[in-house]
Formats: C-alpha cells, structure tokens, sequence
C-alpha cells in the first residue's frame, strides 16, 4: 500500500547517523540516457547515504552545480517497506518540466536513484514575453472557437465541484524550463532547454485539453502535452456487451441512480445527452433497480456497462494493487455517457477519452459503436493511474507507453473480472469493422508493431498533433502491449531482428505488479522504451530478487521485442537473417534478378521466397553496382521494390545506407538500380535482398501479397561513386521522383501533383493500417476532396499508368 511519507525526527536522526560517514567502497552502477545522463543508479556494497542525506546523494551522483537544485515533492513508502522520495528539478530557481528523480530508500540506506534529469548551462531565466501575450500566442495556436471558461454554466460547475469560488478554467501561466520538441527526433536542436510560459487550456469547440507551452522569448509554441486522452444497494444491468451483472447503485429520492459510494470517494457515471456540457448532464435513474429497459434505441444500456466496468476497475486496483482509487487517495471516478464534442452535426464521437478528471463516452459514429465495454472503462481509468504516477507525455515514445498501460490495465481488469473476454484484444467490442481495435497477443495483425522500430512502426516527425496520434503513440505501443503479452504467458521463436529467443511466462498477475510497479515508482514523465526495460528488470528485482525467473523473463521479453539483450548479455549479432515472404505470389512476383555473375529468371517460388545465396558475385568498395529486375504479372497490379544490403554483416537490414532504395512500378519492364557499395562495407560475404511486393513493405515479416529473393555479395578486400535511384532505363530517380501533395495537413482539398506533371490515371487512399477507404471526388484539375474524412493520418496512391506514387497527409 502507498501513502504518504514523514520523516520523523528520531527516524531523520537515525538516517543522518548512516549518511555522512558512508564513504563509497565501490563505484555506483550507472545506466545512462543517450544524452549520457543517468537514468538509474545503483549503490552498491557500502557505497549508500542515509536517506536524511538524499539531497548529498543527488547533489554527488548528478553532479549538482551551484545554478541547479532538486526540491521534494513527494514521499511514499510501498509495500516491500521502500521509501521513494520523488524530487523536481530546477534550475535558477525555475521548475524544470519533465525532469525528476527518485530516491529509493530501505532501512533507512539510499539504495537507488532513478528519474531524469536535464544538464542546463547559461540559460537565461528572464522572459521577455508577458503572460499575457504568451496566453494570446497558446490559444492562437489551439484555435477553439470557444473555451470552457467562456462558458458561465461550466465555471460555476468547477467552482461547486472544487469547493473553491476562486476555481476557474482560465489559463493561468506558469514560467518553466522545458525541452522544445518542434524538430522532431533525430533534429539538431531535438529537446533543447527553452525558458516558456506553461498554460492549461481546455477548449470546449472543438474539444481538447493540453499544456501548452510558450517559448517566453520567441513566442513560438515549443511543446504541446494532450491531457484528453484517446477510451448501497445492488442493481440489476442488462448491460449492453457484459449481459447481466449485479452492481451497486445509490438509492435516492425514491428511485435508483448510478452512483456507488461504497468504492473510495464514490463512481458516478452522468448521462450528457448528446451534448459536450458536463454542468448540463443529469443522472441515469431507475424505479425499482432492476435495469432492463435501458436496451432501447437511445442504447442507454451502455451506461450500464460504463458503471459496471468503473467498479470492476476500483476493485481490480484495490485487490492487486492495494490502491483506493487511481489516485490511491480515494478520488472520485466519474464517466459521461452519450457525451459529443461536437454536437448538431448529425455524427456521433468516434472515441473515448479521459479528460484529466473524467470519462467521456462517446456514441460511435464510423469506427467504433457506442463506448463503455469494460476493457475501454478500465482503459480510461488507466490514463488516470498514469497522471498520477508517471505522469507520461503524451506523445512520441512516452506517449506509446502512456497508452501501452492503459491497454495492459484494460486487458488485466478483463481477466480479473471475467472468463467470458478475449483479454489480448483491445475494444474488440466496440469496433464496426474487424476484430478489434489493437492486439496485444498479435499487434501485426492489426498494424501495429510488435518490434521496436519493425514492422508498422510509426517513424516520428516532430509533428505532435491529434492529426499525426501525437507521434504515433496508439501505433507504436503494440510493442509495449506485446511485451506485457509475451512476459504474461511466454513465447518462443525469431524475432524481427533475426534473434532468437524464449520466454518462459509469469502470469499475468506478476507480470501487473512489475509494470505497475515500472509506471507507479520509476519511470517519468519523458521515459523511452529504453528507460522502460531498464526501470521494469529493477522492479522486478525489487519485487523478486536478482536473478530470478521473473527478471530473466522481463529482460528476455524485451529482448523478444527488440528492446535491449538478453538476459546475460546481449548477442553480438542475429543468429541468422530474418524471414521475409509474400504469402501469395499468385498475382505478381519477381521474374528477374541480375547484378555481375547473379542472373537469374524465374516464375513464382513456392511460400513467396527464394534463396540464392548459393549465387554469388564481387563488388569491390567504392564501387559503382547496377541492379536489373523485374515484376510478373498474372493480372494488372503494382509492385512496390526494396533493396536491402547488409554491409556491416550484423544478419540485419537496420543499419543507416542498408536499405538503398525503394519505389514501385505497374509495367513488367525490366528496371534498373545504382549504387555504390559503401568503402566501409565489411569484407567478406553478406545478403542481398530484393523484396517485391502489394504493398510498401520493411526488410523482415511476411506480407500479404508479392516474393522476396536473397542472394550473397562478396565484398573485396580492394577498394576500386553514385545512387542514381530506381526506375525504367535509367531516367527515373527514386530520390527525387516524388508525388507532392499540399496543403498537409489539410481541411477540404488536397492537390496532388505528379512528376513532370503527368496526368493521373487512378487514385486511392488507405488508412493508417493499410485498408482502402471509400472512393473520394477527384477532379481533373488534381484535387482531391477528402472533406468527408475522419481526422487522422492517411496515405494517398496515385498511379500514372506505370506507376504508383504514394504519400502521407494528414486530415485535420
């Protein structure tokens, strides 16, 4: 059980008694960020302070200069007997955002530090923007057409709700330090230390909720962190997706409403009848407890399942976790049934979502069904453990394990409460079309990784809106989802990368106490998958000892996802290439392969795959290499091509200039490929890999349709320069032989201008898991309208009549 934490006199007495004399025998154990930060270390032997000396122990282990400070915030003590003091950083006396660490203490000896922090020099801390102007600045940026503290309604239903009739909705700037994330990963400047006004702002049309971040010298907006995130007497609910189930209900005024205050401070559920007004929302009520008639065509009934799956999720967290509420203090769980962000436009909300203190259902409208089902309440109510805890950023890596959790919590509370689930699928309740919205066992089914930095993985741009899932973060937690699945139950097998590996499972209530204990004691607000391993085997040692079965499978089940070795050490290499294939070759695959001595003719290979790599020819570094091949065709069709080099010869595809080229093509001609062969390639023999197929595919895995063919490329010890892309003959260059489409994002129509300005003979568009979307108005002229469009990200192909070009836009 957490709560909160005091130090007494005597205990701070006795703590300082083990401090100052503790003088280091070994040298600390550091895990370190990319940066070169350290993210956990580990005091070993007697090189431990008492934890009356935390801040010494913080001040020696990051290295404190006289500018930098850490102020505790929280202490708690769980229930292994640890203290975990949680301290935020500042610098010149301004809070750092995202930046905090953890003392771990037992017995009265600092054991451990972990958190983030950031190393800041010369910055100045003298805003030349006033809050004013800044707040101008964050909601020309959101854009609302009206606030929630322009509504008088919503104001005093804040004030009553918080017992405070100075509460408002109104931003109020704080000034901060905070990394600027507009670059994306990978940019120069990418989470560089700007000085910004931080603003709460929660817009009511259209609806959202987030931190926005001001840079207080520039005015540009540096950060956007989404706070909405995108899921005493006994009744009777004829529910609408868990059938009959008993449930606690408040009696009140002669009748029934549902209300529960025998779970923490009470679980309310409110009906806002179609509306985005929370104040406007009344109660569901019933005669005689016994709800029945809720199956009626305004489906009602999905209040009941709202309000069951909200107690079924307090009782899970209080039986496995010993935690009262999400909060563990007891809070108050509130869910609005028939809630739309946009009402009168005839469309129901497609989504669920926590909004920072309630539930918000929607009806459904395109992809969903009206929300409620259990594994989505107890995915929402997740969102509220981790801004409790973790307080993960809503977006990118952190943002992917934000919403890993809540998955994980959503599947837990299934299996916890009921045998009649598919606990491994997410909303398979709730989805129009297909099986479910995410699968953990299976994230591929579904287009979602379930490798870090594999197949589907969603490649960051710097772009974090609702637009782009705020960098992936639905995409790519199939990795984290399926990291749980594998540590649950077990798995063995080849991985994306090539490795091998086997888990031996835990089940899946150990497996919950490790995660919960990774997102509750050690991770932070901007932890990366990296962070997530490293944080999850110590709360496993924590929980059940160095070197035990449940460490070894938490470091081996990452390992399996391709984050991190494996236990013991990681393998210096893949033990052999990754398998790739087309799983119909029937309608098109590859009828040539020539470079030097490989030349080879062929129709269809049995299972979509050839290995040639008893066919071999010598490219010596420096050298200029040319590529001829081709696609069959049984009937008219598109094939997209990669080309793969394993130069280092690591038996993978993954590292920078190993994949040469792509594009794709609708003729059976023969094309050709340049390249030059790297002067550092490795000597020796390596993997050649051409991969053909319907459509744009990684280096590993199995596809729908298409072939993939290997074959090896002696590398000379003689050194002997350029990419002229891919293409027919020699007048086509991959690089620069782009579709542009403008304007992107886009609200109505989107310009789609071919190479050369050739005319379009065919346009389709695919949604982010690679299904066609219906037939849009395209006009000659090049617009396509896409007004109809639910916002996301898509991808459009448009063909020439030889080939197809493709390219991501955004539906704002």
């Amino acid at each position: 059980m957490h709560h909160k934490y005091t130090p007494t006199l005597a205990g701070l007495l006795l703590c300082g008694l083990l401090g100052p004399g503790a003088q280091a025998q070994q040298q600390p154990s550091k895990t370190l960020a990319e940066d070169g930060s350290p993210v956990l270390v580990q005091l070993k032997g007697g090189n431990a302070y008492g934890l009356g000396n935390a801040q010494q122990a913080l001040t020696e282990q990051l290295g404190l200069k006289s500018d930098d400070y850490m102020r505790r915030a929280t202490a708690e003590i769980d229930e292994l007997g640890f203290v975990h003091e949680k301290y935020s950083q500042f610098y010149k006396g301004i809070k750092v955002e995202h930046a905090d660490y953890t003392v771990h203490a037992h017995q009265g000896k600092v054991e451990s530090l972990s958190g983030h922090f950031k190393r800041i020099t010369n910055l100045s801390v003298v805003p030349t923007l006033t809050e004013q102007v800044a707040l101008q600045r964050a909601l020309a940026f959101v854009g609302a057409q009206k606030y929630m503290w322009q509504d008088p309604a919503e104001e005093a239903g804040l004030k009553q709700q918080e017992n405070n009739p100075a509460a408002t909705y109104k931003p109020q700037g704080e000034l901060v330090i905070v990394g600027d994330r507009r670059g994306g990963e990978g940019s120069a400047n990418f989470d560089r230390p700007v000085l910004a006004w931080k603003f709460n702002v929660y817009a009511q049309q259209p609806m959202s909720r987030a931190y926005i971040y001001v840079d207080a010298r520039s005015g540009e907006i540096v950060l956007q962190d989404a706070i909405i995130k995108h899921a005493a007497a006994t009744g009777s609910f004829a529910t609408r997706y868990s059938s009959t189930q008993s449930a606690s209900t408040d009696s009140y005024n002669s009748s029934y409403r549902l209300r529960d205050y025998t779970r923490g401070n009470g679980v309310e559920i409110y009906n806002a009848r179609k509306s985005n007004s929370l104040t406007g929302s009344v109660d569901f009520t019933d005669a005689d407890n016994n709800w029945t008639e809720y199956n009626n065509t305004n489906v009602d009934n999905v209040a009941l399942d709202a309000m069951w799956g909200a107690q079924a999720t307090y009782d899970y967290w209080k039986t496995k976790h010993n935690r009262n509420s999400y909060n563990n203090a007891g809070a108050v769980i509130k869910g609005y049934v028939h809630f739309d962000d946009t009402p009168g436009d005839g469309k129901g909300m497609d989504n669920a979502y926590w909004n920072g203190s309630v539930m918000l259902f929607g009806d459904g409208y395109q992809q969903f069904k009206p929300m409620g089902a259990l594994d989505v309440t107890a995915h929402e109510i997740g969102h509220a453990v981790c801004s409790s805890t973790a307080a993960l950023v809503y977006q990118a890596e952190s943002g992917a394990l934000n919403e890993g959790f809540s998955d994980i919590w959503g599947a837990c509370v299934e299996s916890f409460k009921t045998t009649t689930k598919q606990t491994w699928l997410v909303g398979e309740e709730i989805v129009t079309q297909g099986v479910a919205a995410r699968s953990m066992s299976n994230p591929k089914s579904l287009g979602q990784p379930a490798y870090y930095k594999g197949q589907y993985w969603f490649t960051n741009t710097g772009v974090y809106t609702q637009a782009t899932d705020y960098g992936g973060v639905h995409i790519n937690s199939g990795v984290m989802n399926h990291w749980f699945y594998i540590l649950s139950v077990g798995k063995s097998g080849t991985n994306e990368g090539g490795y091998s590996y086997s888990v031996t499972g835990i089940g899946m209530d150990k497996a919950a106490k490790i995660a919960f204990r990774t997102e509750s004691v050690y991770l932070t607000s901007t932890s990366t998958f990296a962070n997530a391993r490293t944080y999850s085997i110590q709360a496993a040692t924590d929980l059940y000892g160095a070197g035990s079965a449940e460490v070894i499978a938490t470091t081996n089940a990452w390992y399996a996802v391709g984050v991190g070795g494996a236990y013991g050490g990681a393998t210096a290499a893949p033990v052999a290439y990754c398998a790739s294939n087309g799983n119909d070759n029937n309608s098109g695959w590859i009828d040539l392969v020539n470079i030097g001595a490989i030349n080879r003719s062929s129709g269809k290979d049995a299972g979509g795959y050839y290995n040639g790599t008893a066919s071999s020819t010598s490219v010596a570094p420096g050298s200029s290499q040319t590529l001829y091949f081709s696609a069959g065709f049984a009937t008219t069709g598109t094939a997209y091509w990669k080309i793969f080099v394993d130069w280092n010869q690591d038996k993978d595809f993954a590292d920078a200039g190993e994949l040469l080229g792509g594009g794709s093509n609708t003729s059976a001609s023969t094309l050709n490929f340049t390249f030059t062969v790297p002067t550092t390639a490795k000597t020796g023999n390596t993997r050649l890999r051409v991969s053909m197929s319907s459509a744009d595919q990684p280096s590993c895995g199995s596809f729908a349709y298409g072939e993939v063919e290997d074959y090896t490329l002696s590398v000379s010890s003689t050194t002997s320069t350029a990419f002229a892309g891919l293409g027919s003959g020699s007048s086509s260059n991959a690089a620069t032989d782009q579709l542009e489409v403008y304007p992107n994002p886009v609200k109505d129509v989107l310009h789609l201008v071919l190479p050369a300005n050739a005319a379009v003979t065919s346009v389709e568009v695919l949604d982010v898991h690679g299904r066609r979307v219906a037939d849009l108005p395209y006009r000659a002229d090049g617009q396509l309208n896409v007004s109809n469009l639910a916002k996301g990200m898509y991808t459009v192909a448009v063909s020439d009549g030889q080939r197809v070009f493709h390219q991501r836009f955004v539906k704002d």
